[in-house]
């Protein structure tokens, strides 16, 4: 068989067995506009989609990275209102609502996150909307109302991303004003009480001006009721705009001018405890206040002396700047200046019952200030490169009181208890990296590049406990100040052969780099001598194939890889010894933790006669820890467990999604989609010490929708379900079992309708 005839074969048989996506089939549409119906009943082909994973544009099937890619139609197909949508949609990918918080995103790619939500802490998943880096998980949670494209990039990216990208880089690109005007307007409802509106309008102002505006406010009722107070928890309330201005007076200039505003006002976010909460008596010992009781779903609770306007509120705003010159044939030279503020102001129930065990204020008002310039070269044949320096300066001050009157007793009279935490963390960084790409023979192409990251950050902590009615006397005050450097070294290798014009194969070596810190949760003076903890560093190995179909219906990308990855930055609970009268609340941060990831991820799709696509997303990962330094793992100590640490949390084994679409010709030119989708999660743990308590098992999740789009294309109802099954499944989780035995799970929502009306012009 010849070479070409057995890469098609090859292709053609994963294909088929495997129907694997690669989404954006549209990803060049219009974000304001769906095609007509009769583009979508007409379709015979998958469209060619365009990434910038390597800082410059290209094809994504030339790209030797593993990418998941999705353009704004694919995220309503997907029935994605902000980006913890994707949950699902990319292999061996977990994107949840975070921890407690409405406006927290928590992101693991190959077994690599963030484990603590703690803004000290930083994220090991990438976020970008528009290039520009957003460094804290509070503030992630972005909705989706004007965006051209979302990618994701698997595995380390630190060569041309940076630190903090260790497992991979969510990027957000939302639409540039155009030289043609465009616009919709649309409404929504469903049931949890759900409203929602959206707008788009962009296009010339005159000369070399364009500019456009986008927004969307979305509110629901909340999906979670108390039921001794009859409050409604777990609601939404987001308001955004974004407002671009464009200066293109030629092909050799173009400037973007980018200001942006969200603000979410919601209630809490509530979990529910999963272990026995209890109370520390003085003189009677350990006392069970609560028991949970597993026949009881979504029997959510709070204190009910908790005000219910002390919610969650953030703000979060931002100004960008982009700007273009093409200097010569072969020369461009990018610049990236962005200032962003976020405050956040959320009251969070860590112990989700009805008695004050965990009930914290966490208050603070990030800043941070960026600047990226890029010299980009291509000769037009055979050599491209990009060259590049980066800074950025962040503050983070904030404010934290925690109350626990509930948590100690004296032969049976409640003791109160107020910690209040004030701290303010900087950091600094600058990097400088090289990166080209290289047709050194005929159909054989050598990709290098490197990054020099240096990332010093300044600490400062004050810790005071009160104890006592009311909070008459000061226990303790704790105050430290710390400050270090890290430097690293990122490159990337990676070496692809086109076999043919269909199919690709391409193989690479890439090391990421999380920065070292100071744990916040250092609240004694004995955690303060080891508050630093070293920064992480993984390499990832993989091997890949991009293969299409000549005659562009099938479309199959399959990566495998293996990852080592050391110095794991693990936040752990410290819980008392047997007979000890007081917790410890200590909740150290120790590089414990060797790992290594092994995976297969299969992506692609499948376009059959008129209007008929089908979609599917399989990914395996083998995640397991070489080593766990950790005292409770010795056989010897009080606090033996040999199954602590077995399973790497948000992990799972297994990962998939099928999906179906159906366009019908309605006669007059218009038509119906209808869809469907299955996705399914092998059992996942939701935390690094591993309690049964916080480990969700196997579960699958089903959507449908269904679109009428007019023959003008100006019209467009959809309507659709997500959860159809009404499947009760966990996606975060709390390990606080130092202080009273708190663990606590937080739930996806329950079955769940929706019915929006677009108008586009």
């Amino acid at each position: 068989m010849k070479r070409t005839h057995l890469s098609s074969a090859i292709g053609l048989v994963l294909g088929l067995a495997f129907i694997v996506p690669l989404h954006a089939q549209q990803a060049n549409e219009d974000a304001g506009a769906k095609p007509t119906a009769a583009k979508q009943t007409e379709a015979k082909q998958l469209e060619e989609v365009r990434v910038s994973a390597r800082r410059r544009d290209e094809s994504l099937e030339k790209v030797p990275v593993a990418i998941t890619a999705f353009s704004g139609e694919d995220m309503k197909d997907l029935q994605a209102n902000s980006v913890n949508g994707l949950q699902g949609a990319v292999p061996n990918m977990n994107i949840v609502q975070g921890r407690g918080s409405s406006s927290a995103v928590n992101i693991f790619i190959r077994g690599i996150g963030q484990p603590d939500a703690l803004q000290t802490f930083d994220p090991g998943v990438g976020m970008y909307v528009d290039d520009v880096y957003y460094s804290r998980i509070q503030g992630g949670l972005i909705s989706l109302f004007d965006v051209e494209r979302v990618e994701v990039l698997r595995g380390p990216q630190g060569t041309l991303y940076g630190k903090n990208s260790t497992g991979g880089a969510v990027k957000v690109v939302t639409k540039n004003p155009g030289e043609s005007t465009e616009g919709s307007v649309e409404a929504g409802f469903g049931n949890y009480g759900r409203r929602e509106g959206k707008f788009y309008l962009g296009g010339p102002l005159g000369g070399a001006w364009s500019a456009s505006i986008a927004g969307g406010v979305t509110k629901t009722n909340g999906y979670v009721t108390d039921p001794a107070t009859g409050h409604k928890y777990n609601d939404e309330d987001t308001k955004s705009v974004r407002g671009k201005l464009r200066y293109h007076p030629s092909e050799n200039f173009d400037a973007v001018l980018s200001l942006d505003y969200t603000k979410q006002d919601t209630g809490l976010t509530l979990g529910q405890p999963v272990s026995v909460l209890k109370r520390t008596d003085l003189v009677f010992g350990s006392v069970p206040l609560y028991t949970p009781d597993p026949d009881k779903k979504y029997d959510f609770r709070t204190r009910t002396s908790f005000d219910p306007d002390k919610g969650q509120q953030l703000e979060h705003k931002g100004a960008a700047l982009n700007l273009g010159w093409k200097l010569s044939d072969q020369w461009n030279l990018k610049s990236i200046s962005a200032f962003r503020k976020l405050d956040s102001n959320s009251y969070i129930d860590i112990d989700a019952s009805q008695f004050e065990l965990g009930d914290v204020l966490v208050k603070f008002n990030q800043k941070q200030a960026s600047q990226e310039l890029q010299l980009q070269y291509d000769n037009g044949s055979n050599l491209q490169a990009v060259y590049g320096l980066y800074y950025l300066r962040e503050t983070v001050p904030s404010h934290q009181e925690a109350y626990a009157s509930d948590l100690f007793a004296l032969a049976g009279t409640p003791i109160t208890f107020l910690r209040t935490i004030d701290d303010d963390l900087t950091t600094t960084t600058v990097a400088g990296f090289a990166h080209m790409n290289w047709e050194f023979v005929p159909s054989w192409t050598l990709a290098a590049g490197v990054r020099y990251s240096s990332d010093h950050k300044d600490y400062d902590r004050t810790t005071s406990t009160f104890w006592g009615v009311p909070f008459s006397a000061i226990n303790e005050t704790v105050a430290f100040s710390a400050n270090k450097r890290w430097n690293a070294w990122t490159p990337t290798l990676s070496l692809q052969k086109q076999l043919d014009p269909q199919t690709m194969l391409y193989a690479s070596a890439s090391r990421g780099f999380k920065s070292g810190g100071f744990n916040g949760r250092a609240n004694t003076a004995a955690e303060t001598k080891s508050a630093e903890y070293n920064p992480e560093y993984v390499w990832t190995y993989e091997l890949g194939m991009k293969w299409r179909s000549a005659d562009n219906r099938l479309q199959a990308n399959v990566a495998a890889f293996h990852s080592d990855y050391t110095d794991f930055q693990a936040r752990v609970s410290e819980v008392q010894n047997p007979g000890a009268i007081t917790p410890t609340f200590a909740f150290p941060v120790i590089n414990a933790a060797k790992l290594k990831m092994d995976g297969i991820e299969f992506e692609g799709a499948a376009v059959f006669g008129q209007g008929t696509r089908l979609s599917a997303q399989v990914g395996y990962m083998d995640a397991r820890y070489a080593k766990f330094v950790d005292h409770r793992l010795n056989p010897s100590d009080p606090l033996y467990n040999p199954r602590l640490h077995d399973h790497v949390p948000f992990s799972p084994s297994w990962t998939s999604r099928v999906a179906a679409t159906q366009a019908f010709d309605l006669g007059d030119g218009s038509a119906i989609t209808i869809g469907a989708d299955w996705s399914y999660r092998s059992e996942t743990w939701l935390s690094v010490d591993n309690y049964d308590a916080l480990s969700q098992k196997a579960y699958s999740v089903t959507g449908l929708f269904g679109i009428y789009d007019s023959a003008d294309g100006h019209w467009q109802f959809r309507a659709g379900v997500r959860n159809l099954g009404d499947k009760v499944y966990k996606t975060d989780g709390q390990e606080f079992s130092s202080v009273g035995n708190i663990r606590t799970a937080y739930y996806g929502m329950p079955r769940n309708w929706y019915a929006n009306v677009r108008y586009n012009f």
